[in-house]
Order: C-alpha cells, then sequence, then structure tokens
C-alpha cells in the first residue's frame, strides 16, 4: 500500500463514501475498541486514587495494557487459528472478534467486583482483571486493523480509518465521561467515596460493549484474506502452535514474576543511598527485568522449535515472513529508521496522558469538570482535528502532517505548565484541551494513514500488529513511571519533559520522508 497517493474526487463522491456499509460498520467496531481502553487507563486512575492507591501504584496500573504494546506476538495465531465452531459459522475475522469481545466484558464485570480500598489481595485481583482486559482488548484491535484493511480496496481506507477514529473517540468519551458522570450520579466522590458506585459504573460499561458485539453479529466475512489466513493446518498442527506460544508466554510471566522481589529489594537499596538518581537506576532495574524475561521466553521457544515439537517451516510462515517482507521492501537502514519512528511518534501523548485524570484532580477539578471539558469538549475538538488532519494529508501528503502532528502534539504539552501554575482555571484548561485534543486529532489521522502505507496485504494482521505494538511499547513503559517522576520533580517540569521528548521524533520524520521518498 502507497498511502501517499491523492486522487482527485467530487464533493458528492466523497459525501456519500460516508454512508459506505463497511464505513458505518467500522464507526461502530471503532466504538467497542475505544470503550476498554480508559477502563484500564484514566478512569481506573481515578477509581484507585479515589479509594486510597498511592499515585505510584495506579500509575503503574498502566502496564496492565502492554497487551497493546505485545499482540503482534499472537496476531499470527489469530490469522492461522480458527476458533472451533463459530469459524465455520461466521468466518475467522468475525468469530475472533466475538471471541475476543466476550473477553471484554467478563473482564470488565471481574473487575467491578473487587473494591481496591480493601487490604489484603484486593489489588491483585484488579490487576489481574485490567491485565485480561488489556489482552482482550489488544485482540480485538488486531482483528479490526485486519478487517479494515481485507474489507474494502485501498482507495476506501482513509475513509475507514476517519470512521474507525471517531468510533474510537466516541467509545472513549462514554468510558471516560461516561463513566465519571454515572460513578458521581451513583453517589462516590473524591471526599466520600462509594464502592459500589465503581461497581454498578464498570458493570454498565460492560452493558455497553454489547454495540460490538451486534455490530459483529450483523457485517458480513470480508472476502480478502492474507497470506498467512489462507494455511490450511492440520489440528495437531494448530494444537502445537499454541502450545508453543502458552510455553513462551508461561515462562515469560513466571520470570517476571519471581524477579519481582528481588527487583523491588535492590530497587529500595538504591533509592535509599541515591534519592534522585536512583529513581532512574530502578527504571532502568524495571526495564532490565522485563527484557531478562523476554529472553527467557525466547530460549524456551526456541529450544521447543529445536525439539521438533512444531514445524519450524510453521513458524517462518507465521511470524518470520512478515519481518522479511518489511526489511525487503524498505532495506535495513530505512526499515530500523521506520520502527523507531514508530515506537517514538506517541512518547510525549501517552506519557502525559497516563497521569493527566490525576493531575487535574490534584489542582482541584471535580469529576464533573474533567468529564465535560477534558472527555465531551476534548472529543469533539478530537474529532474536529482528526477530520482536519485527513483533509491536509490528502492534500499535502502523510509525511508533511505527521511532522505537523509531532510539532503541536510536543508543543501542546508546555501549556500544560501554565495550567499548573494557574491551578484550577476551568478557562484556561478548556483552552488548553482545546488545542492538545486539535493536535492529537491531527497526528493520529496522519500516524494511521503512515502505518497503512507500511502494510503490505499479505501480512496484514500481523505487520500492522507489529507497528500498532511498537507504537506504545517504550512510550506505556515510560508512562508506568510519570507518577513516580512527578513526585521527584512536580508537574511542571514533568510537562517540559514531554515537551522536549517530541524532538527527536520531529528529527525522526524528517529523515523518514528523505529517505522514503527521496
Amino acid at each position: 500500500m502507497s498511502g501517499n497517493t491523492a486522487v482527485n474526487r467530487g464533493w458528492k463522491e466523497t459525501l456519500l463514501s460516508w454512508t459506505h456499509p463497511r464505513a458505518v460498520a467500522m464507526l461502530f467496531l471503532g466504538f467497542s475498541a475505544g470503550l476498554p481502553i480508559l477502563l484500564i487507563f484514566s478512569t481506573l486512575s481515578l477509581w484507585l486514587r479515589e479509594a486510597g492507591v498511592s499515585r505510584s501504584a495506579v500509575t503503574f496500573f498502566s502496564w496492565a495494557a502492554l497487551g497493546y504494546s505485545f499482540k503482534f506476538l499472537w496476531a499470527p495465531l489469530i490469522d492461522c487459528l480458527p476458533v472451533p465452531w463459530l469459524t465455520r459459522l461466521v468466518g475467522r475475522r468475525r468469530s475472533w472478534l466475538l471471541v475476543a469481545q466476550l473477553g471484554i466484558i467478563v473482564s470488565i464485570c471481574l473487575m467491578g467486583t473487587v473494591d481496591p480500598a480493601n487490604q489484603g489481595n484486593s489489588l491483585i485481583f484488579m490487576a489481574i482483571g485490567a491485565v485480561m482486559l488489556g489482552f482482550s482488548s489488544a485482540t480485538q484491535d488486531i482483528v479490526i486493523d485486519a478487517y479494515r484493511i481485507e474489507s474494502v480496496d485501498e482507495s476506501m481506507q482513509a475513509m475507514l480509518a476517519s470512521m474507525y477514529i471517531a468510533g474510537y473517540r466516541i467509545g472513549m468519551l462514554v468510558a471516560g465521561a461516561g463513566a465519571l458522570y454515572l460513578a458521581s450520579w451513583f453517589g462516590t466522590s473524591s471526599e466520600q467515596y462509594v464502592y459500589n458506585s465503581w461497581r454498578m459504573t464498570y458493570l454498565a460499561m460492560a452493558a455497553v460493549m454489547s454495540v460490538g458485539v451486534v455490530t459483529t453479529i450483523i457485517i458480513k466475512e470480508p472476502k480478502t484474506q492474507s497470506a498467512i489466513a489462507k494455511k490450511d493446518y492440520t489440528p495437531q498442527q494448530y494444537s502445537r502452535i499454541l502450545i508453543l506460544f502458552a510455553c513462551a508466554v508461561f515462562s515469560f510471566a513466571m520470570t517476571f514474576f519471581y524477579s519481582g522481589d528481588f527487583v523491588a529489594e535492590l530497587k529500595t537499596d538504591i533509592v535509599g543511598l541515591y534519592p534522585l538518581s536512583g529513581k532512574v537506576i530502578g527504571f532502568l532495574l524495571e526495564v532490565t527485568r522485563f527484557a531478562c524475561s523476554v529472553v527467557v521466553a525466547v530460549i524456551v521457544a526456541a529450544a521447543l522449535i529445536s525439539s521438533s515439537m512444531i514445524e519450524k517451516g510453521i513458524v517462518v510462515e507465521t511470524y518470520v515472513a512478515p519481518i522479511l517482507d518489511f526489511f525487503k521492501r524498505y532495506g535495513l537502514k530505512t526499515a530500523l529508521l521506520l520502527l523507531l519512528l514508530i515506537g517514538c511518534y506517541r512518547i510525549s501523548d501517552i506519557v502525559l496522558g497516563v497521569i493527566s485524570n490525576v493531575f487535574y484532580a490534584d489542582m482541584g477539578y471535580s469529576k464533573n469538570e474533567i468529564a465535560t471539558i477534558t472527555k465531551t469538549f476534548g472529543l469533539g475538538m478530537t474529532i474536529l482535528g482528526g477530520f482536519l488532519g485527513g483533509f491536509m494529508t490528502y492534500r499535502y501528503g502523510v509525511y508533511v502532517i505527521l511532522f505537523l502532528g509531532a510539532l503541536l502534539t510536543a508543543g501542546t504539552n508546555l501549556l500544560f505548565m501554565t495550567l499548573a501554575e494557574a491551578g484550577a482555571d476551568t478557562l484556561l484548561l478548556t483552552v488548553v484541551i482545546a488545542a492538545d485534543n486539535l493536535s492529537a486529532g491531527i497526528a493520529a489521522t496522519a500516524f494511521v494513514a503512515f502505518l497503512s502505507s507500511l502494510t503490505n496485504i499479505s501480512f496484514t494482521a500481523t505487520q500492522y500488529a507489529i507497528f500498532s505494538s511498537l507504537m506504545t511499547l517504550f512510550p506505556k513503559l515510560l508512562g508506568g513511571y510519570s507518577g513516580t517522576m512527578v513526585t521527584a520533580i512536580g508537574y511542571q517540569q514533568f510537562f517540559l519533559i514531554t515537551a522536549v521528548m517530541g524532538i527527536p521524533v520531529l528529527i525522526l520524520v524528517w529523515l523518514a520522508k528523505k529517505m522514503v521518498e527521496g
């Protein structure tokens, strides 16, 4: 997919394309995809903070969404493995969509049954529910992305992406502002925490997910399939692929879990000796712990492959071929630059976003003010920015607007410094949110167009999953420490750092344009 070719179309043709059945379906599927994410991030953060959980522990919960950053690991499985009975009934894409949506509903209900204010293992059970929700919603994203790319030709991809983003933001509004309004209406507040209010709110969010389920039942299965999906493996080969994946995941989880106490003690000792630099060292220790867990998982997977438990050719077809295709098309140097750009493009946005709701609460804004200004009004500005970004991308090309979006995203982070100094000023908050969300909408539209242009239709789910996973991995890892950073240096210095993080991104966009377009 080229992604950069502009085609002049009349206004009538453009307007009619909004009513295309696939575009309408993508609006509702986008809603289904946008709903779960804030139930892990900002809405959950406010619930935990209101329940008396420490700021550092609250931001650590953002790591529960790391499933979004590692979905490329099981994207090939979704491409090649059928869902027993269900795939024959409704097709490969729709069957996996239904499984993922059921997982989302169960996970949200599980989180709703846990009171984080209770002593004991309540936070552990909440974390389990959050991880399940992250895994299920990431799986849903894999299937929706593949469905979008496979269901229409290239000329309609931008339209479907726009509808998806609009639906996604509406879903985030419901899970963000809607959840906050519900929680307040049910009687909880920062002054008087009421667990039952949050329980009813999360159960209501689980019920709203029926929108995605109904859409999945109504839509038609796409005719186009990726190269991996066309493979006809035997039941034994399917089971071996699942066993290989399960063993790798189990070895990663066990290594990461059992190394936790050792790393925690080491961090405590270092921070005690070196209060400020110790926090940086602590972050590096966590990254090393994570990397070692990945290495163990890779070693276990390699050992199973060497033992002939699974055919090496299947692993090559499902995992290696999509990666080799990308490097062959762009060459090693350009491919690495593009991957670096993908991994860093949203760093300013995500690192700030992890702690944004905690910041608003600390500044003294009420939940209703947060819901009205940052969620409801912010949604409108994001959608406006999305449409504006679409038109500008169509007119000036992907890389020009990609650069503009990165510049605006980093620049608007500086406005939060003014907000931190002013305190609970609702007018200033409105101005800052307008600028921040407008720039986010422009950047998001250009970025989706950019990722789509890099994807080969022969490896839709796997390649797009790799790109979209990579774009959130490092920002989310760093964002997990945003609470610790704020505690150490304060909000104003934190916002300045997030803005400075955007400068290397501008350089990467310029280099990518130069190397790809010549």
